[in-house]
């Protein structure tokens, strides 16, 4: 059986997800930010024996699915397929997959990510070092920007002062920087999506001209330590094998591949 979750439902839902909250990060987030009362949000949840087997979660025209088994995917393909509107399918692969071929309209764009999790650095921290990365202040909140898109692989990236003042007002990101000794800021390591119980690494980046020296990963080193002393477990998305490398190092480890779909309108 398929039904709209309410917020009666929260307990049972925070069983099914709360275990992994590096996977459900977004779902998780979005449920503490918005609830189950929301116009632009709803859950519907898949019951088994009157036990939560599966929870879909739509946030504006994106779609979220999770469970740690077998789900009705038709069941779910049809609560979005009722969405007339152009539509995104997000998640991790092996729950994606099934309902793609229930989906009755054409596909804009398919990408798929590499998704990674940390719950402990693999080595330990020199705490005195990693107290050369400060926290990024409203001052500061240009210049890191403008830092951010120096970079190439960012160049299109959608950083903004504005985008940094609203995860500070809503406590749902934080970033670290560092300067060298001439005081030019050379790095930076951001979060974005902090729940109580997780975060994601993002805009993780070295001014050109500055790599290979240990900037980006102090900054790393600094950002997830605080945040896995606050008992947050991390994740984070990467494209390429040779990027993973440099997280595995700090002890991130694979959960699969994040696939998101964009669909055309009905």
């Amino acid at each position: 059986m398929i039904r709209k979750l309410k917020k009666d439902d929260h307990e049972s839902v925070i069983e099914l997800i709360g275990h992994k909250p590096a996977e459900n990060l977004f779902i998780i987030g979005d449920i503490e930010a918005f609830g189950y009362d929301s116009k632009f949000q709803e859950i519907w949840g898949q019951f088994q024996n009157d036990k939560l087997i599966a929870v879909l979660l739509r946030y504006n025209q994106n779609y979220i699915p999770f469970s740690e088994h077998h789900y009705d995917v038709n069941g779910f393909a049809e609560i979005i397929n009722r969405n007339p509107e152009r539509i995104e399918l997000s998640g991790l692969k092996h729950l994606i997959e099934p309902l793609q071929e229930f989906m009755n309209r054409d596909v804009r764009k398919h990408s798929e990510t590499y998704y990674a999790k940390c719950t402990g650095l693999s080595y330990k921290v020199d705490e005195e070092r990693i107290k050369s990365a400060n926290y990024l202040q409203p001052s500061e909140y240009q210049e890191n920007v403008e830092m951010l898109r120096s970079i190439p692989e960012f160049a299109t990236g959608n950083f903004s002062v504005e985008g940094r003042e609203h995860a500070e007002k809503y406590k749902t990101g934080r970033t670290y920087i560092l300067r060298n000794e001439q005081g030019t800021m050379v790095a930076s390591a951001s979060t974005t999506a902090e729940n109580s119980q997780s975060a994601m690494i993002v805009g993780v980046g070295t001014r050109p001209g500055f790599e290979r020296r240990g900037y980006a990963t102090l900054c790393m080193e600094k950002l997830c330590s605080e945040l896995l002393a606050e008992g947050k477990s991390l994740c984070l998305f990467y494209e390429n094998p040779a990027a993973g490398k440099i997280y595995k190092r700090l002890g991130f480890t694979d959960i699969g591949l994040w696939t998101m779909i964009r669909y055309e309108s009905l």
